[in-house]
């Protein structure tokens, strides 16, 4: 997705800008450098936590006086500590900061600032570089582009800890391709980092856990480099299934078999070694559960949150693990798998693009062809999203023979499947053309139809009503249906009117009513139609507003004095005592209900 850059300074933003702000920015130029120190740590102390100081400073141009003085020969070691501690909470702000640093060359200056003896400063410029670097929008090869950068931080390896969990991480987000790999491993970084993997520090051995995953990753090179690594007189293989045991975390269990898996696939492992299958079989249940899990958690995190759905799908692979999992053996997985992409498909943004370019439907077709009733309910549910009239999957899914599958679904004795069944085909019914809707009624038949319209659940008759009213939309639609299937529509039409339904039930109906008065030759089976036509006389007088709207709505269309044959219709009406009504309505308190009886009685008048 296309990001424009905003200019650094904006007017917008320098008109909030306040005094403080400027306070903090004028004290950097101070001629004092006791006075200087002070600033900067107050700053410090101003920005943390703080997005607007931060975007405030920036704009006054904080960054470039706190690199020249990070730069500085005459400055002593803590002031240059203190800028790069500054520098590095700004860019803990947004990417628009990141930026903004990354304008001002940032990068250069704190890679020239590793060149130093003391060892807090060092500290301080690789926190900072590893927030920089890890921004997505900083480009990975500013750590390639001098020659002496990547030796040099290898020799930093071993100064601290911190030195060594900022580097690994600086490693691990900016090796994207063979070439760096290529880099890194020619300049030690396999030996460098091995011994991190038994640190005292779990930040560090996941850091380093990291490097080796990025480092292997699709690389033969390295993965048999790696098979032969002792540390502490171990191989390095060995440690990384020991990092799978249960009781490490699952951030570690997951990059451990990550590293494995890479070797496995290079070459470097065989499949059948026994330091690996009798470890990975005796894990296997648990992998099924950390990947159960972690579906499940995504499920959660994108159910409700459009920027958090899209965070998921942006990760990088992820939306392909997802329909990796549904061809899992666990049914566990599989069913973790469906939920998770069943909360992502409610973004519509991600249904007309990731699930489109994933094909996510071709999986989830064949999880509907041959599932447990678990899965089948969830993955039902979810093709109801991906047959959206929005949706560029529908034309495929149509394609592939869902009409019949769909169909068969509403025949099942699980009350969730029969609901998802016709829900979906009320979606595919949605402005859909004649021939789809004559699919539907051919494979749905009358019969199962008209078992549905009686169903005990409340849902399914509900989106048996919307799949009808759907099928009756356009005029040459409607009476095209209603001249082969109109007699029993219209019995069902009266069976549910008569019947002890609830007010959305029969405002349905009516709907349905209104959309068959819309015809230009099914309209006459409403007018031929006493026992209807008094149907539609008593809704108009019901004490339920939305029952006499709908009401209201057949009455419009059937009198509509443009249409051939509008006038007999008139008059009939008339003599049911329906113009009375209207000017009743007429009266209304409620005006909607006001302005369409108003509008009914116009075309009597015109």
């Amino acid at each position: 997705m296309a990001c424009l850059l905003e200019t650094p300074i904006r007017m917008s933003v320098l008109s909030e800008v306040t005094a403080s702000s400027r306070h903090y920015v004028d004290r950097l130029f101070d001629p004092d450098p006791q006075k200087v120190l002070q600033g900067v740590i107050d700053m410090k102390n101003a920005v943390i936590g703080n997005n607007k100081q931060k975007a405030n400073l920036i704009v006054l141009g904080a960054v470039p006086r706190l690199l020249y003085l990070l730069q500085q020969e005459t400055s002593s070691t803590e002031l240059k500590t203190e800028c790069a501690v500054v520098l590095g909470s700004l860019a803990m702000g947004t990417e628009n900061n990141v930026k903004s640093l990354l304008d001002c060359h940032i990068i250069p200056a704190l890679l020239q600032g590793l060149l130093s003896p003391d060892l807090k400063f060092i500290e301080a410029c690789l926190r900072c570089l590893r927030t920089v670097f890890t921004s997505p929008v900083t480009p990975e090869e500013l750590l390639y582009t001098d020659a002496t950068v990547i030796p040099h931080l290898m020799a930093l390896l071993s100064r601290s800890r911190y030195t060594q969990e900022y580097i690994c991480q600086i490693f691990s987000h900016c090796c994207k391709g063979p070439d760096h790999q290529t880099i890194l491993f020619n300049h030690g970084a396999v030996q460098n980092i091995a011994h991190l993997l038994t640190s005292v520090s779990y930040k560090v051995r996941m850091q380093a856990l990291k490097c080796f995953s990025v480092l292997a990753f699709e690389n033969p090179q390295v993965s048999m480099t790696l098979v032969n690594v002792l540390v502490d007189g171990e191989l390095l293989p060995q440690i990384f299934v020991k990092m799978l045991q249960r009781d490490k975390p699952i951030e570690m269990q997951l990059t451990s078999a990550k590293c494995l898996t890479y070797m496995c696939r290079a070459g470097a492992i065989r499949t059948d070694d026994n330091c690996i299958v009798l470890k990975l079989d005796h894990d296997l249940k648990h992998a099924h559960e950390l990947r159960q899990a972690a579906f499940k958690l995504y499920a959660s995190l994108g159910a409700n949150d459009e920027d958090i759905r899209k965070k998921i799908i942006e990760t990088e692979n992820m939306m392909d693990r997802i329909v990796t999992g549904l061809s899992e053996s666990s049914v566990k997985v599989r069913l973790a798998a469906v939920r998770c992409l069943h909360s992502l498909s409610r973004s519509v943004q991600q249904l007309r693009t990731s699930f489109q370019d994933h094909a996510v439907w071709k999986p989830l077709m064949k999880v509907l062809q041959n599932a447990p009733d678990e899965i089948l309910v969830v993955a039902s549910s979810m093709l109801c999203n991906l047959l959206l009239e929005f949706s560029p999957s529908k034309e495929p899914i149509l394609e592939s023979g869902a009409v019949e599958l769909l169909c068969g679904l509403t025949q099942s004795e699980n009350p969730a499947l029969r609901v998802n069944g016709i829900w979906a085909l009320m979606n595919m019914a949605f402005q859909a053309e004649q021939k789809i809707k004559a699919d539907i009624l051919r494979s749905l038949s009358t019969e199962q139809l008209f078992r549905l319209l009686s169903d005990s659940d409340l849902n399914v008759l509900m989106k048996t009503l919307g799949l009808l009213r759907n099928l009756l939309s356009t005029r040459p639609h409607i009476d095209k249906i209603m001249s082969t299937h109109g007699k029993q529509i219209m019995q069902a039409v009266t069976l549910i009117l008569e019947g002890e339904h609830n007010i959305e039930v029969k405002e349905q109906t009516l709907c349905i009513l209104a959309n068959i008065a819309d015809g230009t030759t099914a309209k006459e089976l409403i007018m031929t139609n006493d026992d209807i036509l008094q149907k539609i006389k008593y809704y108009m007088g019901h004490s339920h507003v939305k029952l006499q709207l709908a009401a209201m709505f057949c009455i419009s269309n059937l009198i509509w004095n443009e249409e051939e044959g509008s006038q007999e219709r008139q008059d009939k009406l008339r003599d049911m005592g329906i113009v009375d009504i209207l000017h009743k309505l007429s009266q209304s308190s409620d005006s909607n209900l006001c302005d369409k009886a108003k509008t009914a009685l116009q075309q009597y008048l015109a």
